[in-house]
C-alpha cells in the first residue's frame, strides 16, 4: 500500500477536515436505507463505527445536518464531503470513503437490505472498461490536474 497514508486515518476532499482513530473500530456496515442513499449520493451508505472516545478530529470537524428525528449526517461545510452518520452520542460512523485507504476495510453486516438498489444484483456483470478508453478521453486525462487533498496527513492545509 504504498503511497497510501495511515490506515485508520482520512478527511474529506478538499483536506479542510481531517480525522484518525485511536481506537479499535466497533463494527462496518452498509445502510440500503432511502437516507443513505441520498446522504452518500450512492446505492447505499458504507460505514466503520468507533467509539467517539476513539475518534480524533485532527484538522478541523464537520458541519451537521439533522436528517431525521434520530439522526445527524457530518459532512464538510468547504467541499460537501459526506463523512459521518451519528444516532447515538457514544459512537460516530465514519464513510468507507474518508479513509485514507479504505480497502482495510470489510463489511460485518448490512442494514435495510429488503431496500438495495435494484442495481447491484448486476454489478457481477457489469463490464469493465479502462476509465480512459477513447483519444478524447486520454488526451483529457492526460493533462488532469487534481486539486483533491492527498490520501494521507499535511502539516498545512490548503
Amino acid at each position: 500500500m504504498s503511497g497510501a497514508g495511515e490506515p485508520r486515518a482520512g478527511g474529506c476532499q478538499c483536506g479542510a477536515i481531517r480525522f484518525r482513530i485511536v481506537g479499535a473500530i466497533d463494527h462496518t456496515s452498509l445502510c440500503h436505507c432511502r437516507m443513505c442513499q441520498k446522504a452518500t449520493g450512492g446505492m447505499f451508505g458504507a460505514f466503520a463505527t468507533v467509539r467517539n472516545s476513539d475518534l480524533v478530529w485532527t484538522r478541523g470537524a464537520p458541519a451537521y445536518f439533522r436528517s431525521s428525528s434520530l439522526a445527524s449526517r457530518g459532512y464538510c461545510p468547504d467541499c460537501g464531503t459526506p463523512l459521518t452518520f451519528v444516532w447515538d452520542e457514544r459512537t460516530t460512523s465514519i464513510t468507507f470513503g474518508a479513509f485514507d485507504d479504505p480497502r482495510v476495510l470489510t463489511v460485518d453486516f448490512a442494514l435495510d437490505a429488503e431496500n438495495a438498489h435494484p442495481a447491484l444484483a448486476s454489478l457481477p456483470h457489469v463490464r469493465q472498461r479502462p476509465i480512459a478508453k477513447t483519444d478524447v478521453e486520454k488526451s483529457a486525462y492526460a493533462t488532469l490536474e487534481n486539486f483533491q487533498h492527498p490520501d494521507h496527513d499535511t502539516s498545512t492545509w490548503p
